[in-house]
């Protein structure tokens, strides 16, 4: 080839458009897609990772693959997500968990907000306050006023330090004054494992995977933790009402992308989980569980993201200011 006509070739090249990140997303996608969920099988994030997979595999066309990578309540599997390529095929089912790590884990080798991107929420749901059937109380404040006969005698179980379960029980302990001593699991089945055979005394989890237990009478309900009563366990009364004016805990999930994802992937993604939350079976499910849909879009979601984080930092201040 001459010089002449290899320049002319060079330069054409040069001038011609590249591939767009629309068209990219347009064959998006393309394999399966991997779903991290940093938490233990069984819990509220992985059965909800499940369904909805199943359900963007309908939409999209591509298996959505679950892999539960435990851990540092939450961490190590979030680490492995940020190191994925930004291509959209490694997807991380988060909570308020990570917010909460943020502030609560400054080791941690990432920032959510730095090394993650925001796709979706996918859904909410209230706690409820349990505890085993041979602890001596019968209501919240009777739970409060024997916590506080018998300081660091009882125990309360969590899935592991940053989960909502954890910073739901040691708001309640700074909120209340009680001495209980924490108990950290490996995951939630485990911690709900531990409170149904008497190994803890108390537990705060996720009402969809924690109301099987109470109608089983295998653990005893003092309260749930949201603004109103659940629909789930409508006898039980919100513990603002039942004791801890002003108390309120919740555990929401969502969906994040390794940072630099396309555009055009991430809102591909959160068009799809927007459609698949609102279909009526999955609100019917969901709702009989205690779950509750959450579509924002993905700015939507970063801001969301943003102010739990500062919220949370807010709360962990208070922890550690609480008399001890």
């Amino acid at each position: 080839m001459s010089g002449n006509r290899l320049l002319l070739v060079l330069a054409i090249a040069l001038l011609a458009p590249p591939i767009s990140a629309p068209a990219a997303a347009q064959d998006y996608p393309s394999r399966p897609i991997k779903i991290i969920v940093p938490f233990g099988a069984g819990g509220p994030a992985d059965v909800t990772a499940r369904q909805l997979g199943s359900i963007l595999q309908e939409d999209l066309g591509q298996p959505f693959v679950v892999e539960n990578r435990t851990g540092a309540g939450g961490v190590i599997g979030t680490i492995e997500a940020t190191k994925a390529p930004p291509d959209g095929y490694t997807l991380l089912m988060m909570s308020n968990t990570q917010t909460a790590n943020e502030s609560l884990v400054p080791t941690r080798k990432y920032e959510l907000m730095r090394d993650l991107a925001p796709i979706a929420p996918v859904n909410y749901s209230d706690l409820v306050i349990v505890v085993h059937p041979s602890v001596q109380a019968t209501t919240l404040t009777e739970f409060i006023a024997l916590a506080k006969s018998q300081p660091g005698k009882l125990n309360y179980a969590s899935s592991g330090q940053g989960t909502p379960y954890h910073m739901a029980g040691e708001l309640f302990k700074a909120m209340t004054g009680i001495d209980v001593v924490h108990v950290p699991y490996r995951n939630s089945g485990e911690a709900r494992s531990g409170v149904i055979g008497g190994q803890v005394q108390m537990m705060i989890d996720a009402v969809p995977a924690m109301a099987p237990n109470v109608r089983e009478k295998q653990v005893r309900a003092l309260a749930t933790t949201g603004k109103t009563r659940s629909t789930v366990l409508p006898d039980m009364p919100t513990a603002d009402r039942a004791g801890v004016p002003g108390y309120e805990a919740t555990i929401w999930l969502g969906l994040m992308a390794p940072a630099g994802t396309p555009k055009p992937i991430i809102d591909k993604l959160n068009a799809a989980v927007n459609a698949a939350i609102k279909r009526p079976d999955v609100v019917k499910l969901w709702t009989g569980q205690g779950a509750l849909p959450i579509s924002m879009t993905p700015e939507e979601f970063d801001k969301f993201l943003r102010s739990d984080i500062v919220k949370w930092a807010d709360v962990v201040k208070k922890i550690n200011n609480a008399p001890k």
